[in-house]
């Protein structure tokens, strides 16, 4: 792309991309309220008719059984994925007790049954009599074995993916070798559990979707077709439900494997609601079915859905033409610079998107410990309405 000469000002700013009829076409992002039933590709591509773009994404996807936050990124804001994806999730979580699937979710088929312990039955129906939620010193007297349970998923710092998830070994997907049959064994990666709350126990399964969980449920036209995971009348298994604030990478499948290992019993994922993606909460949601405009209103500005998001840094009028050419920054170039390590939006003085970008690493190798610290410069990561798109700094 070729460099703005021109002075500040003098060349007119890259207007919003217009579509048939000369209707600017939305950006920003949207927060959808995901039902169960659909992919959030499915999602994403309901919204590209909906709204009539092209450049549309997501930031960290919902399993088809899960509900609730899908942050959906349009036009220019799908350059902010990244970044999104790579932040915290909440969520409320059921794990039934008893039964294993191979998916470790209640899509799967059916790969264990097993009875509750005595000790477990008694335990479950301590904390049911008590009314969950219980914590701390009451969670441990009513319901030991359960607390300690609780008590090391919270305490996780290294979790094994499920063998049905979209990481690649040897360039195939998981989840395309665990269908075929083949065994997958996938390593531990890093995570981290922000916090894990028991929120509610039955000896039973509750009535369908109770509580938070029941908002995610499909419409019927769009409700995920029943699995072999449907107890027989008279025969629900036992459950456990939970908040949990968990950092990327995070499976809360894995975590309903985990946990029944504590419990020495099978148990798989049941439903699932995610609560909050960073900064981006339900209570922001808006219903995949809410029709074009009510999508269109609720579409978040990109200058305010980055700001949500991640530091702010306020350029000059000179940096903010710096920027735009993909040119190297300093501290006279912002009106307030970025206060932290990492990425941070660059708006220009009229509160536009000008730019993702982050201070450079300073190399110290046989540096003078007498002689003047090195003036402080900033790199464009990413940049906006058209300007230089700069790839990820892998230095940052």
């Amino acid at each position: 792309m070729p460099e703005h000469t021109a002075e500040a000002g003098s060349t007119p700013r890259p207007g919003p991309e217009r579509a048939h009829g000369g209707r600017p076409r939305p950006e920003g992002v949207l927060v959808i309220d995901k039902p169960r039933g659909p992919t959030s590709h499915d999602v994403v591509a309901r919204l590209r008719r909906a709204l009539g773009v092209k450049r549309i994404g997501h930031a960290g996807t919902l399993d088809p059984m899960a509900s609730g936050v899908l942050v959906v990124l349009v036009g220019e804001a799908t350059k902010l994925a990244p970044y999104l994806t790579a932040q915290d999730k909440r969520y409320t979580a059921r794990v039934v007790l008893g039964v294993g699937t191979d998916t470790l979710d209640a899509d799967g088929e059916v790969t264990a049954t097993q009875p509750l312990p005595a000790w477990l039955d008694e335990e479950l129906g301590a904390l049911a009599a008590a009314g969950v939620p219980a914590g701390g010193e009451a969670l441990a007297a009513g319901a030991p074995r359960i607390a300690a349970a609780v008590d090391a998923e919270r305490a996780r710092r290294a979790q094994t993916p499920p063998a049905y998830s979209a990481i690649k070994v040897a360039g195939q997907r998981s989840y395309a070798l665990a269908r075929a049959g083949q065994a997958v064994d996938l390593s531990a990666r890093p995570v981290e559990v922000r916090a894990l709350a028991l929120a509610g126990a039955w000896r039973g399964e509750p009535g369908p979707r109770a509580g938070v969980l029941a908002a995610g449920a499909a419409p019927a036209a769009e409700a995920a077709p029943a699995t072999g995971t449907e107890p027989a009348a008279g025969t629900e298994p036992a459950a456990l439900e939970l908040e949990l604030d968990v950092s990327k990478g995070y499976y809360v499948r894995s975590l309903a494997r985990d946990l029944g290992a504590h419990l020495d019993v099978p148990a798989h994922l049941s439903a699932l609601r995610r609560t909050a993606s960073g900064a981006f909460t339900l209570e922001q949601a808006v219903r995949l079915d809410a029709g074009a405009e009510a999508l269109r209103a609720a579409i978040r500005p990109l200058a305010e859905a980055a700001a949500a998001s991640l530091p702010v840094a306020r350029l000059t009028e000179h940096g903010a033409r710096r920027a735009r050419l993909g040119q190297t920054l300093t501290a006279s170039d912002f009106s307030a610079a970025p206060a932290q390590p990492g990425a941070a939006v660059w708006l220009d003085p009229e509160g536009h998107v000008i730019a993702l970008g982050a201070p450079e690493v300073a190399d110290d190798t046989g540096a003078d410990s007498s002689s003047t610290p090195p003036e402080a410069r900033f790199s464009v990561l990413r940049g906006f309405s058209g300007s230089v798109d700069v790839r990820e700094n892998p230095a940052v």
